[in-house]
């Protein structure tokens, strides 16, 4: 909660007075959102229909993107996944995400298994 929220301040307002956030790419997520109710043990479970992700600097634009319902349980707008934000970062650091990598055994492993760049983020 609010520790983290006043280190995140921190960090983005000390890249953005020497000039680094534009440089920058500053992303803080979890692997997944929280169920929105308490459960029995008073604490909340795992919940991937929903989640927040915080980015900044690196070429983003500021703003809030999408939308979730009261309860914060489900998107309201066009979900975005995963492969989406890999994507969008991907593109931001200069990486061609359609580059496709080959295992010693051959195998081909993509940089970024499908998702479209955020256009409303960058």
């Amino acid at each position: 909660g609010p520790p983290c929220d006043q280190a995140f301040a921190a960090l983005i307002n000390d890249l953005t007075q020497r000039g680094l956030l534009d440089d920058t790419l500053v992303v803080m997520m979890g692997e997944m959102g929280r169920t929105p109710r308490i459960n029995k043990d008073n604490g909340r479970d795992h919940w991937s229909m929903c989640q927040a992700v915080l980015v900044a600097g690196g070429g983003t634009k500021p703003g809030v993107i999408g939308a979730s319902d009261d309860q914060a349980a489900y998107p309201t707008t066009t979900p975005l996944g995963l492969h989406d934000l890999q994507r969008t970062f991907l593109t931001q650091m200069g990486i061609d995400c359609d580059r496709t990598y080959l295992t010693p055994l051959g195998r081909p492993v993509p940089i970024v298994n499908g998702g479209k760049v955020v256009k409303e983020l960058v």
